[in-house]
């Protein structure tokens, strides 16, 4: 008992002394960054988890360099790290990843953060990468929710919302609008769509815009080679996901990534994924699920679509790409009809469907016929 007492105290006389050293009491956060596959080198992502470490967050670098204050987990490649990083993460060996890519799951999509030109402002945007749904509306009102979870996470209370106007932005603002009527506080920004001035604090758009937002906002000022400010591409948010994945690409440099350890502890320390909870538990009081089944609805042609009986799951390591976002549900039941059970996804160049090792061939037959893929 005295022992464990003594350590007890010893513990908290550590964490006293690691507070005062960072400006951060409490626990620190564990943030893995898998650092190979940067177009500036292995060089650039340790200088980058360096630069994080001495904040109070316990890096793990994943990649073959070593530095003083970063824990260095040795692997021989891109894909060996990856393959890691994901162990770790299941695991709970680390809180959260940083990473070049990741397929997430149709339904989770990434909140970017950036800082604006006009007058250096941090604005999210919601969302960057992945896709919320295979519906342009009900992503986009998606995307909004997922940026108030990242904004009240990061410690924005009440985090004011703007709608870049892109095709589907009147749609969305009368279904935040009706949430907002039915109970659910949002907060509209007086002038919402200013980019450059970060009029909203939370910008809505459409993933494939948002991720160009962030590659212009992070690399305006280096030709575009060089991602040099903001936070990356940030974390996947979903409802019922709790694996906190950070996206940055090959392009960030050092400054961002080690912004995107930084975002991924604040995070962490926010709680997210309780964060995610009570919005999600709030949102759908007010009417969201009826709210997104009637903006599909009206989406749909007027003929009724087949059921499909989804088939026993299985595991799904392998991937087929190069079909079209919109198409992703309905190749989904092609290859469901045949038995063979599939998932839709978003991988690091777009969307694939998963199937098993063993389906790929007959899947990939079947997707050629119906005309889904070449």
């Amino acid at each position: 008992m005295a022992n464990n007492i003594e350590k007890m105290i010893a513990d908290t006389f550590m964490e006293m002394a690691q507070g005062l050293e960072t400006g951060s009491f409490g626990k620190r956060p564990k943030i893995a960054l898998t650092g190979m596959g940067s177009e500036h080198g292995e060089e650039n992502s340790m200088a980058a988890a360096v630069a994080a470490a001495r904040d109070g967050i316990d890096v793990y670098y994943i990649g073959t360099l070593e530095a003083e204050g970063v824990t260095t987990v040795k692997v021989a490649n891109d894909e060996e790290g990856h393959d890691k990083m994901e162990e770790m993460l299941k695991n709970k060996e680390v809180d959260a990843a940083v990473t070049m890519h990741f397929p997430f799951p149709i339904g989770v999509s990434t909140v970017g953060r950036c800082v604006t030109p006009a007058q250096g402002k941090e604005m999210y945007i919601a969302n960057t990468t992945g896709t919320s749904s295979t519906d342009r509306i009900e992503g986009m009102i998606k995307n909004a929710v997922y940026g108030i979870i990242t904004a009240k996470a990061c410690g924005n209370a009440n985090p004011t919302v703007g709608i870049l106007n892109v095709d589907g932005a009147r749609q969305t603002e009368k279904a935040l609008k009706q949430l907002k009527d039915q109970g659910y506080d949002i907060a509209f920004a007086e002038s919402g769509n200013d980019v450059l001035q970060a009029s909203p604090d939370i910008m809505v758009t459409d993933s494939l815009t948002g991720n160009i937002l962030v590659k212009m906002l992070s690399s305006a000022n280096t030709g575009g080679s060089f991602e040099a400010t903001g936070y990356g591409y940030g974390p996947g948010i979903g409802e019922g996901y709790e694996q906190l994945v950070m996206i940055v690409s090959r392009a960030s440099g050092a400054p961002v990534i080690a912004n995107a350890i930084r975002y991924a502890a604040q995070l962490v320390r926010g709680k997210v994924f309780e964060v995610a909870k009570a919005e999600f538990a709030a949102v759908k009081k007010a009417g969201f699920d009826e709210i997104l089944n009637g903006v599909k609805a009206a989406s749909k042609p007027a003929a009724a679509e087949e059921d499909v009986k989804e088939p026993p799951k299985e595991i799904v390591t392998a991937q087929i790409p190069g079909i079209e976002v919109m198409d992703l549900e309905d190749a989904v039941k092609v290859l469901w009809k045949i038995n063979i059970y599939a998932e839709s996804g978003m991988g690091c160049t777009g969307p694939i469907i998963r199937v098993s090792d063993a389906n790929l061939a007959k899947a990939e037959e079947e997707l050629k016929k119906a005309g889904y893929i070449n």
